[in-house]
């Protein structure tokens, strides 16, 4: 499985695209943020605890969702197995991001492996590591572990990280719809 680092950053990846792109969720259509209400979309896409809505610019905000929509593709790409569309949009956000390893380190905690420079921006940063862990997932046996919901009408997506690889919801709510939907057809089947 992947380390808790690049875990974190591919767990990331699918909370932006989940939050801050328009498609569909759990049935109903879902509108991202926009304006406003954007940078408090961020805060909820990033780790607990990271940010307040303060420390997000608009500016900011604005740049991950638009990097939310480059990782959207990546993750329909590998949903449909076109590995070759999904590494090129990856490594043009990897390059546009300027992505490259680095060891930090933070008091009381070990060194762990950035993706990002010291100054780059929140949004740049972010870009970049979860641009990297997808690029590292793709380019792995772990390609699999990358999916889109298969409940109707729901298109976010998801990171398995079961240990049997048997995920395809993206949500337990999308699943238990899909399995009630199943057993209300199966009784009507019945009678």
């Amino acid at each position: 499985m992947f380390d808790s680092h690049i875990a974190t950053l591919l767990e990331v990846a699918a909370s932006l695209v989940n939050e801050l792109t328009d498609g569909s969720r759990r049935g109903k259509t879902y509108e991202a943020p926009r304006d406003d209400d954007l940078p408090d979309a961020v805060v909820a896409a990033l780790p607990p605890g990271g940010l307040s809505r303060e420390e997000v610019e608009p500016e900011q905000a604005a740049y991950l969702a638009r990097t939310a929509e480059q990782l959207r593709h990546v993750f329909a790409a590998v949903e449909s197995e076109d590995l070759d569309r999904a590494a090129s949009t990856l490594n043009t956000l990897l390059r546009n991001t300027g992505a490259r390893p680095q060891l930090d380190h933070t008091a009381g905690e070990p060194w762990q492996v950035h993706f990002h420079g010291t100054s780059d921006t929140l949004a740049v940063g972010w870009s970049a590591g979860c641009a990297t862990a997808l690029a590292l997932a793709i380019g792995s046996d772990l390609v699999g572990r990358l999916g889109v919901c298969q409940a109707p009408k729901c298109d976010r997506v998801y990171v398995d990280t079961s240990r049997n690889a048997a995920r395809q919801f993206c949500s337990t709510a999308c699943q238990s719809r899909v399995k009630a939907a199943a057993h209300r057809a199966r009784r009507a089947g019945r009678e």
